[in-house]
């Protein structure tokens, strides 16, 4: 039985981005598990945007993390003790650990995983969290249609990687926006997107208005800000946006400066009859297994393809989820805790 854990606790609450010093590591000591809890070590650490919502005491859809509590996090770790039924060591299990090297959880919150099956992390990322959230909302919202064309935000990430390459699947016409030339060669030589368009270019609302000569109908609305901006005039009657983040707007302090927009925003919805909703991938949790199906049948097949930012070391945790809210990261953005 380990003595120690190892954990990185929420010391202060960021204003704007996050620092370094918004971050505290701490060692506490580990107890055997109680009835119905297994004790774990955590091996995987996924880092998500939406972490930075839970750093903030403002009213969201979820709790936020205390002052002085494990920041959370979903991880993939193995079972070193057991005090519930269908668990034992040596198993590999998913669920939201926290950031730490160990952690006791009740079993009825976690996944049992099957090595055999895909690598591990993989519950983190595309047959995950991040994997069904892209699944969920084109399927339930954005309703992709052969021949129409689905743009997403943040293309190169694990949520809109999939997207793209799920409309590719439906027959449509994949147009992807991210930050960088590499990650626009990656989009399109290596996940088969027809188009992507570099949101740092100064003429980027012209890149991507060429890049959709018939129109957006559907858009997976990741960031907002500027790229908003440039895809709200290129929308099609009935378009259809599926709202899953804003993280141009996520280390905001203040709205940004100039007029007014929401009558404008308006207009545009009466007029264009455009649908915009925002959903959470639990909304949709009763579609999973379909989900794991699915998307799990064409991994194995090879018909989709994802891509792992790894850092590793448990320390240098905050240090990773600053670099992916400033978008530095490429793919699925992983911390390995533990080999």
């Amino acid at each position: 039985m380990p003595e120690t854990n190892r954990r990185i606790v929420l010391a202060s609450r960021p204003e704007g981005e996050p620092r370094p010093e918004n971050f505290r590591a701490e060692t506490a000591p580990v107890d055997a598990p109680g009835p119905g809890q297994v004790l774990v070590r955590v091996q995987w650490l996924s880092l998500d945007p939406y972490m930075r919502g839970r750093m903030s005491a403002a009213r969201s859809y979820v709790k936020p993390v205390g002052i002085g509590e494990v920041m959370a996090g979903g991880g993939v770790g193995e079972v070193l003790a057991s005090n519930a039924p269908g668990l034992a060591p040596g198993d590999i299990v998913m669920g939201y650990f926290g950031w730490q090297t160990h952690a006791m959880a009740d079993a009825a919150g976690l996944r049992k995983l099957d090595p055999a099956e895909a690598p591990v992390q993989t519950a983190l990322g595309i047959l995950g969290m991040p994997g069904m959230t892209a699944w969920t909302g084109l399927h339930n919202i954005g309703q992709p249609k052969p021949g129409e064309t689905v743009v997403v935000a943040a293309a190169a990430g694990p949520v809109g990687s999939l997207v793209g390459q799920i409309a590719r699947l439906r027959g449509c016409r994949a147009v992807g926006i991210a930050g960088g030339a590499e990650k626009g060669r990656y989009l399109v030589d290596e996940l088969g997107f027809d188009a992507a368009v570099d949101h740092r270019d100064p003429d980027m609302a012209g890149k991507l208005a060429a890049a959709c000569p018939k129109g957006i109908d559907v858009y997976f609305e990741n960031v907002g800000g500027t790229v908003w901006d440039a895809v709200l005039p290129l929308l099609n009657d009935f378009a259809r946006v599926p709202v899953c983040g804003l993280v141009a707007a996520y280390n905001m302090t203040e709205l940004p400066p100039g007029p007014d927009r929401t009558p404008a925003l308006m207009r545009a919805i009466l007029v264009r009859r455009l649908t915009l909703r925002g959903f959470i991938v639990w909304d949709f949790n009763a579609q999973e297994e379909a989900f794991r199906q699915e998307v799990g049948a064409w991994l194995r097949e090879g018909r989709v393809k994802h891509r792992e930012d790894v850092t590793e070391g448990l320390e240098n945790a905050p240090e990773a989820l600053i670099g992916l809210l400033k978008g530095r990261n490429f793919g699925k953005a992983l911390v390995r805790v533990a080999r």
